[in-house]
């Protein structure tokens, strides 16, 4: 690749002058703004530069940012008319570091053409569609004073955020190393923020995700702990070594652990479809049903008391105002809140059926399938599912696809981790959670690379294959004419 910051001597004179630049321009401003402001602005240019010159070095920094960052709210406005008063804009390190990483991205897309843009991938005109279809939507609500234009803004903006991060980690993607390397600091960074919320433990609060700022989300912890459990079991259930096993037995555990004490009800129910989909594609089936009977017959009793008392609650609350009955059952008051906002939702749709209310035009609802319908409407919530249909699909064709173990393993997690994201997604608004779609998108980035990267891999191997076939052969009819009588210094001569 021709490099404008290096020549056959070195660094190229453009480049000295970049940097002259860059310095003068540094200095001069330094003098003028506060401290903070220069040491962030330092900051944010070094990280240009490393993200240019190196983008996987930070890539790896988003990565570990995705959960261990902090969290900033700005105040958003909302619309008039029953619709929501106000909206926080919640803004992290990794929303920043994304935007930095993201125009480093343009940069060397431009200078490098050959890289291309946007790398074609089968999931494209799925993220387009729905992408174009929550803007026109949130437009439309812009125009009819539904949506107060910056929440508006800033919330499409964050769901293309997601998309962002999907096709950057796409783009240069290119080798098993990368894949294995990335799998490693995912894990790391899921380590850590599940030992910060096994030490919330003793507190007797909820367990949250580190930097969470006041109030923590516990909701949002649980189903980012699933998805990665997801993966590490796809791993497991791939994996040959017995140390690997091992070693991804104790880490599921350690992840269990605090998200057990997130108390997050969505969270614990979206474990069972991904185990039955793991069942389903694994080829391990009887392991797995066997761990099954196993888990039925001793994780009642091996509970902590606080996950007993909130499962029990569901339907064994005291008598209170506003619970509802399904099939004569109880339900508690948060989760008849919760049904109550749905059945609401539905009605209120029908007034925008097409297009919705746009993105942040109706009050906030805590359930993925109903929000996506009463902010896009009808239009949205087709494109919705068709995407997350053919991430399900490219999901399953990556499994069917490869061989390596490693590559079986993270599809396979995928897939369960898909399903689980698609039913936390009830509950919760899985897919415009920013801690859980991050991981989830650079996850899907991996999956949909896998079978290109092991294709190019057989395709190398099988090339170093024919030429050390024909050096033999070359060293082979040398030989023959030496026996024959040709002088060695002849056929060094020809050669």
């Amino acid at each position: 690749m021709t490099s404008i910051f290096n020549d056959k001597n070195g660094f190229s004179p453009i480049f000295i002058i970049f940097v002259l630049l860059i310095t003068l321009l540094s200095a001069s401003l330094i003098i003028h703004v506060p401290g903070s402001i220069a040491l962030g602005a330092g900051i944010a240019i070094s990280i240009f530069i490393v993200s240019f010159v190196n983008i996987n070095e930070a890539l790896y920094v988003l990565i570990l940012s995705m959960l261990l960052s902090p969290e900033i709210g700005f105040g958003g406005g909302g619309g008039e008319g029953g619709m929501e008063a106000k909206r926080a804009i919640a803004l992290r390190f990794e929303d920043f570091l994304l935007v930095i990483i993201g125009f480093s991205w343009f940069a060397r897309m431009a200078i490098y053409k050959e890289l291309g843009f946007f790398l074609k991938t089968p999931l494209n005109r799925y993220i387009r569609n729905y992408v174009i279809a929550c803007i026109v939507a949130t437009a439309w609500g812009m125009m009819t004073g539904r949506v107060n234009y910056k929440s508006g803004f800033f919330f499409v903006l964050k769901y293309i955020e997601y998309f962002i991060v999907y096709f950057m980690a796409v783009n240069n993607l290119y080798e098993r190393k990368q894949i294995k390397n990335y799998t490693v600091v995912m894990m790391i960074t899921c380590i850590i923020a599940s030992i910060i919320g096994i030490a919330q433990v003793p507190t007797g609060a909820r367990v949250s995700a580190p930097f969470e700022g006041e109030t923590g989300e516990p909701n949002t912890f649980g189903g980012y702990l699933v998805l990665m459990i997801s993966m590490i079991a796809g791993l497991f259930l791939t994996a040959e070594s017995i140390k690997y096993k091992t070693i991804y037995l104790l880490i599921s555990f350690l992840f269990t652990i605090p998200l057990m004490f997130t108390l997050s009800r969505a969270s614990w129910i979206a474990i069972l479809p991904m185990y039955l989909a793991l069942i389903i594609f694994s080829e391990r089936k009887k392991l797995l049903i066997a761990g099954l009977v196993l888990m039925i017959t001793i994780v009642p009793f091996a509970l902590p008391s606080a996950v007993k008392q909130r499962v029990l609650i569901t339907t064994q609350q005291q008598i209170q105002k506003g619970q509802k009955r399904i099939g004569g059952i109880r339900i508690d008051t948060s989760a008849s809140a919760r049904m109550e906002s749905w059945q609401e939702s539905l009605k209120d749709w029908t007034e925008h059926p097409i297009l919705g209310y746009g993105v942040t035009g109706y009050r906030f609802m805590d359930a993925q399938y109903f929000k996506v319908l009463i902010d896009t409407g009808m239009v949205g919530f087709v494109t919705f599912v068709m995407l997350l249909i053919a991430l399900l699909k490219q999901g399953i064709h990556t499994y069917h696809t490869v061989n390596d173990n490693l590559y079986k393993g993270l599809s396979l997690g995928f897939i369960a981790g898909t399903v689980a994201m698609m039913t936390h997604s009830i509950g919760s608004n899985t897919f415009i959670i920013v801690r859980i779609m991050e991981p989830y998108w650079f996850f899907a980035a991996m999956v949909i690379t896998l079978p290109t990267l092991e294709a190019e891999e057989k395709n190398l191997v099988h090339k170093v294959k024919e030429d050390k076939i024909t050096e033999l052969l070359t060293e082979e009819e040398a030989k023959i004419k030496v026996e024959a009588g040709t002088p060695l210094v002849d056929l060094i001569t020809k050669k």
